[in-house]
């Protein structure tokens, strides 16, 4: 392991006390990542994995959705990483307006969601990947609900601090606000510079949650800037990759591999884990589509099989795999049929164990496709 320095600690004072704050250097690290054997191995293999997973639009009859539903599933690990109780079912009813799902742990995912739309939407129309456009996404994550008193949209103008009840016990101390302006200007500089891409991400991920710009939302917002890098440099051209799941799995490495980078300038150790999460976040999405292919062709061939009321049956089987949840109201509204049909075939897709009714009401009835549902939320659980 090579040591370097990649930063300095300063003495700050703040509500009362003196304490050792971090102010890092500017990237690339310095002296320069060493790229032996291993590295280069899983360079090559993460980049194999997202070219994979780049083509996994051709695979997916409808891609929009598999993107939908994807996407709400980083908005869910995500905020699960930062303490919040929410579970799939509870984002995908509260998007309906179902008032049973309402909750602010549930409203924080929604606004997760809506801050990664809007950011992505901005870089497709030629918005650069920029400060201004990480306060704008930041505005948005933290818009009500806990941390909307946290100036959302603003750059902090008060020292804050990670893990501790005060900065003189905290794990670790991000630099004074009145060094914000060099630091982050340092960082949108490195962001637009000709560093490989995925080199590129791994390192500003870890320059933004060092740097913690914000009085809350860092990690949120810290894990979506990957995402954001690798649309943005056409590594991606959808927004498929997303490793809140690798690091809720692995929490305590990624947490100490920060660390030991602040420490030591451990880089190399933090490039081989974050490579690896690449790796094996890009390979989980395309086994999860896979996955989402087969079971939509087996129950095709269920519903085929039945030799009953097939044409109803189709058209709602298809309505759920673009909703996943489904209500009768959304059915009535959605396809071309009279309630009655709709009604019959609900209850027979029940009775094919295609669907399930969850609402367990005689009125205004909520149906899901449990095993779509199953697949898509596996290691959300809490």
């Amino acid at each position: 392991m090579i040591k370097r320095k990649t930063g300095d600690f300063i003495v700050v004072s703040t509500i009362g006390e003196e304490v050792k704050a971090f102010l890092p250097h500017p990237l690339p690290p310095d002296p320069p990542i060493r790229f032996e054997n291993k590295l280069n191995v899983l360079i090559e293999r993460a980049t194999l994995a997202l070219g994979r997973l780049d083509g996994l639009t051709r695979l997916l009859p409808d891609s929009s959705i598999f993107l939908y539903f994807y996407g709400r599933k980083e908005a869910l690990l995500s905020s699960q990483i930062e303490g919040t109780q929410s579970s799939f079912s509870d984002l995908i009813l509260f998007e309906m307006g179902n008032d049973t799902a309402l909750g602010a742990s549930t409203e924080e995912v929604a606004q997760h969601v809506a801050a990664m739309n809007h950011g992505l939407q901005r870089l497709r129309d030629g918005f650069p990947l920029s400060l201004r456009l990480l306060r704008e996404i930041h505005g948005i994550l933290l818009h009500s609900g806990r941390g909307s008193t946290m100036t959302p949209g603003e750059f902090r103008t008060s020292q804050n601090w990670i893990g501790g009840t005060r900065p003189g016990n905290a794990l670790f101390v991000p630099p004074p606000h009145e060094m914000l302006g060099e630091c982050l200007g340092q960082l949108e500089k490195f962001l637009h510079s000709d560093t490989p891409a995925l080199l590129k991400a791994a390192l500003a991920h870890v320059q933004f949650e060092t740097i913690h710009p914000f009085l809350d939302g860092n990690g949120r917002l810290g894990r979506l800037l990957i995402t954001f890098l690798l649309c943005a440099e056409k590594v991606l051209n959808e927004p498929l990759l997303y490793l809140s799941l690798f690091f809720k799995t692995h929490r305590s490495t990624y947490y100490d591999l920060l660390q030991s980078i602040r420490i030591n300038g451990n880089w190399e150790d933090w490039l081989e884990f974050f490579l690896t999460g690449v790796k094996e976040t890009a390979d989980q999405a395309v086994s999860t589509a896979e996955n989402l292919l087969h079971l939509f062709e087996k129950d095709d061939r269920i519903i085929k099989d039945s030799g009953r009321v097939t044409g109803s049956l189709l058209q709602l089987h298809n309505l759920f795999k673009k909703k996943l949840i489904v209500s009768t109201r959304t059915a009535y509204a959605d396809l071309d049929l009279g309630p009655p049909t709709i009604l019959k075939a609900l209850k027979r897709l029940e009775t094919l164990g295609i669907v399930e009714e969850i609402t367990r009401r005689r009125r205004g009835l909520i149906y899901t496709y449990s095993a779509y549902l199953d697949i898509l939320k596996e290691g959300t659980e809490l």
